[in-house]
């Protein structure tokens, strides 16, 4: 783990925590900033190169797995419930009454689980930085 993969990390977090708070920055920026994270999610699942069978212990994998699952039931029930993303596009989905709640669980599921991630994590990323900062004084 290197310097910039922990800022990328802190950065994407930040993001992941205001597009997750949609009465803070209204619906129509939670779904355009929710699609945008999904991306560097994306983006931060494949730079990691743990994936869901990489490297790691099998309660690593089983977390991976329940916030890969989590993440695909949020952005897919984001989306069918979208009031300005899906009909910027010309599109409309029926079902509300499913993916609304559905949208909420998995968000639930999602938050939980980031948290139990970005606490199992916080020892190495913290370690790549005293290094770099010990680096930085020693120089």
């Amino acid at each position: 783990m290197r310097v910039s993969r922990v800022a990328f990390d802190i950065v994407l977090l930040a993001l992941y925590l205001v597009a997750a708070n949609p009465a803070l920055t209204g619906v129509p920026f939670h779904e355009y900033l929710g699609v945008g994270v999904f991306v560097l999610l994306v983006a931060h699942v494949v730079a990691s190169g743990e994936g869901l069978g990489g490297r790691g212990r099998w309660a690593q994998r089983v977390l991976n797995g329940v916030l890969l699952v989590a993440l695909v039931f949020c952005v897919v029930s984001g989306a069918m419930v979208s009031g300005t993303l899906l009909p910027s596009l010309g599109l409309y989905a029926t079902g509300y009454y499913f993916w609304d709640p559905l949208h909420a669980l998995s968000a639930k599921v999602l938050l939980a689980a980031l948290l139990v991630h970005v606490v199992l994590r916080v020892p190495a990323a913290a370690s790549v930085l005293r290094r770099q900062l010990a680096r930085e004084n020693g120089r």
